[in-house]
């Protein structure tokens, strides 16, 4: 288990803060929804736990086959819905390796990138498409 401590500020800022290694982060309201947009939103949060989450994924099982992953990358893309209620609608998250990886190990890490934990937590839902490219 892993605790998490959340503090609203005010003016629709929080603080986090990850209680074992007492990293902290802020988020902010986007301007779309009276913030400011001065830092992630919580939402935005989503979308970056999940670009982590797939390359962190990828690595593990890059690393544990001695397959050299460093300089891979991720972008994502959030678009909101706002029905049948204000949510996430689209994750699109494009995932960027080294050209120099095997193409028969290729299918083997793009199979990971879609059983990261956090693609399996997220709504049905929520679109989730991940294009990969190799440069």
């Amino acid at each position: 288990m892993v605790k998490m401590n959340v503090t609203y500020t005010g003016d629709l800022h929080c603080d986090l803060t990850h209680e074992p290694s007492g990293s902290k982060i802020e988020t902010d309201a986007p301007k779309d929804n009276l913030g400011r947009g001065a830092s992630f939103s919580p939402t935005d949060l989503v979308g970056a736990a999940l670009a982590s989450c797939i390359l962190t994924t990828m690595a593990i099982l890059a690393k544990r086959d001695g397959v050299p992953f460093e300089g891979a990358s991720a972008s994502v893309e959030k678009e909101m819905v706002t029905q049948p209620t204000r949510r996430i609608g689209t994750l699109a998250v494009a995932v960027t390796m080294p050209k120099s990886i095997a193409e028969d190990y290729r299918v083997k890490l793009e199979r990971a990138a879609h059983a990261c934990p956090v693609h399996h937590s997220l709504h049905p839902d929520v679109k989730l498409p991940i294009s990969f490219k190799y440069e």
